[in-house]
């Protein structure tokens, strides 16, 4: 069997991980509300350590879950008829994402209760005078658009080829976050400068067409200056 490169090894791990959001419903579910936790703790400012361990819990839940799917299409491929072991073996694994759910709700109320307290406007403030968490959920923005455009146009892997182009998309947001954070207009154009140079070199290498360079880079730029002209206090 042929070794894989770390790019093929990446594009394969992320597209295990797809096939899971794609075709378990379950997954899915986790999937959405460990985004939606996440962006509530930017909201709430968490410390660090509170953070680390908010994302220990919601990997710990989403792994075992792709675990439970291995498990159980490993099952049905070896055994098509009905086994009593097969079964007990599917509602062990899927009792233990049950049990990792438990203790992520359990981590989720400690680290949270705190917080609750605080008023809308303090935690709005918070986020909008903090130029890392902006530049955090823009670039988590553009991580989403990047692999939903290449999972619906079914074209490329997440880590290669196909539309938009990911590097273009990444480094024009990466140049809109410096536009907005700076007023340094030699350091604005020099990084406009290193976008351009990242993003043409898709094209000299043959890994993207014009059109998915130009997509990605308007990609990458309009959805951060989104962000920034949302949620940016002036």
């Amino acid at each position: 069997m042929q070794r894989q490169t770390l790019v093929e090894s990446l594009n394969s791990a992320v597209e295990g991980f797809i096939y899971v959001v794609k075709t378990q419903r379950n997954m899915r579910l986790h999937f959405l509300i460990a985004t939606f936790i996440l962006i509530l703790g930017i909201y709430f400012n968490l410390s660090k350590f509170e953070l680390s361990l908010l994302l220990f819990a919601i990997a710990f839940v989403l792994v075992l879950e792709m675990v439970n799917t291995a498990v159980e299409l490993t099952i049905d491929l070896i055994k098509n008829a009905y086994h009593p072991v097969a079964r007990i073996i599917k509602d062990v694994t899927a009792g233990a994402v049950f049990l990792s759910a438990l203790n992520a709700v359990a981590v989720g109320y400690i680290i949270f209760s705190r917080h609750f307290v605080w008023h809308i406007e303090e935690g709005i403030s918070k986020i909008t005078h903090s130029p890392w968490h902006l530049t955090f959920i823009a670039l988590i923005l553009v991580l989403f658009l990047v692999v939903a455009g290449k999972v619906i146009l079914h074209k490329g892997t997440p880590f290669r080829g196909g539309m938009p182009s990911g590097h273009s998309a990444f480094t024009f947001s990466m140049w809109t976050i410096i536009v907005f954070s700076t007023e340094n207009s030699l350091i604005i154009l020099l990084s406009f400068i290193m976008a351009f140079l990242i993003a043409r070199t898709r094209l000299k290498e043959n890994i993207h067409t014009r059109w998915e360079v130009i997509a990605g880079s308007l990609l990458g730029a309009l959805s951060t200056a989104i962000v920034f002209q949302l949620l940016i206090t002036k």
